[in-house]
């Protein structure tokens, strides 16, 4: 992307400046405290004569790669007659500092037009969208959806899955993937996505985790297996022929940042999906790879991850996706974790000065299990052929 962090600034400064009340839903808030009842009335109440929001209420602050809020709101009469929602779930750019990374990677465009574009062609389990819009110039963004509070159990770095529940792991990726299969509409609706490449190369070069990700594995030593940790300039070389792969594999839609902390357990006991602010067009591998090592204990993995894959192939083939030679896969998987290891070395291995990501109890935890994978099946050696 042709723009650099002094462009960002100066555009927000500008839109700083320019700002004023929020009337309606062609504005975007610069800050939640921005908000007023006009505007959520505007994004909320259209569809429904009458209907108002009369009072809204802020949840606290909850920062990381993108700014999210959870806001209470007060309907008048015809609104609550209409039963129009309490709360909504909202997230965004509204910061700058969201807008360095997520702006230049395009992952603020591809949040916004997944739940415009193809939340609602595809039958999974996923946040239900009420509004999203973004501003490409400035990189503002805000995505409002429907409050999962108190009816999904939303997964920590800590929980441990059954079986039953990483096999509805793969049953939404399955779909997902087969959708979008090698389909025409890569190049007309989903346009707007990048492929995997550039999302990386963005994400590396110009947000800075090609110097993030040697640091960040240095700093989790002590949860590295040492045999690997001793290959550590073996590791980046690996990461970019990771990539480089999905140049000549056939492409799909993919979330791309399917850690464990991603998901959730809907009401119905199946699994969700949200943040989907890295998706792009890539391989499949790069999502199977990226859940199953991050989602899973060490041991269950080992025990499992065999079986799960064979589990997502079957689905995919009945979903109408292709078939997929077993031994293919697997050499994809092996060769996908180690893209999916930089998003975890990239975040623990940011500089001080910059925006906090995830705590780092979660990036250890998914370092420490990614690599053993990575170990376990001798993943260095899987481009030799």
């Amino acid at each position: 992307m042709d723009i650099t962090f002094a462009d960002i600034k100066k555009r927000f400064e500008a839109e700083v400046a320019a700002s004023g009340p929020l009337a309606s839903r062609a504005q975007l808030p610069m800050s939640y405290e921005s908000i007023t009842p006009a505007w959520l009335t505007s994004v909320l109440g259209s569809g429904h004569p009458g209907a108002a929001v009369v009072s809204c209420r802020l949840s606290d602050p909850d920062e990381g790669t993108s700014s999210r809020r959870r806001i209470f709101l007060t309907w008048n009469e015809a609104g609550a007659r209409a039963k129009l929602p309490a709360s909504v779930f909202c997230k965004g750019t509204l910061r700058l500092e969201s807008r360095y990374i997520l702006g230049m990677n395009g992952g603020v465009e591809a949040e916004v037009t997944f739940y415009n574009v193809v939340r609602p062609r595809v039958a999974i389990e996923a946040p239900e969208p009420y509004f999203a819009n973004f501003d490409p110039h400035t990189f503002n963004s805000i995505i409002v959806l429907r409050d999962l509070t108190g009816e999904a159990e939303f997964c920590p770095h800590t929980l441990t899955l059954t079986l039953e529940r990483a096999q509805s792991q793969m049953r939404l990726l399955a779909t997902l993937h087969a959708r979008y299969y090698e389909s025409p509409e890569l190049a007309t609706a989903l346009s707007p996505f990048n492929s995997w490449e550039k999302y990386f190369a963005a994400t590396v070069q110009e947000a800075g985790f090609g110097e993030s990700c040697p640091r960040g594995f240095a700093e989790a030593q002590d949860v590295i297996p040492p045999r690997l940790y001793r290959r550590a300039a073996e590791i980046w070389p690996a990461t970019l022929k990771s990539v480089e792969r999905h140049r000549e594999l056939p492409r799909t839609f993919v979330h791309s940042d399917v850690h464990l902390k991603n998901w959730y357990v809907a009401a119905n006991g199946a699994m969700g999906l949200n943040d989907w602010q890295c998706a792009c067009k890539g391989n499949w591998g790069r999502d199977l790879a990226y859940c199953i090592s991050t989602a899973l204990s060490i041991d269950d993995r080992r025990a499992w991850e065999q079986d799960l894959l064979r589990f997502y192939l079957e689905r995919l083939r009945a979903a109408g996706g292709p078939a997929i030679a077993f031994d293919d896969a697997w050499l994809i998987y092996r060769q996908q974790l180690f893209s999916a290891l930089a998003w975890w070395t990239g975040t623990l291995g940011q500089p001080p000065e910059a925006p906090k990501m995830q705590p780092k109890a979660s990036s250890i935890e998914f370092i420490k299990r990614m690599t053993h994978a990575i170990d376990d099946l001798d993943a260095l050696a899987s481009f030799g052929r």
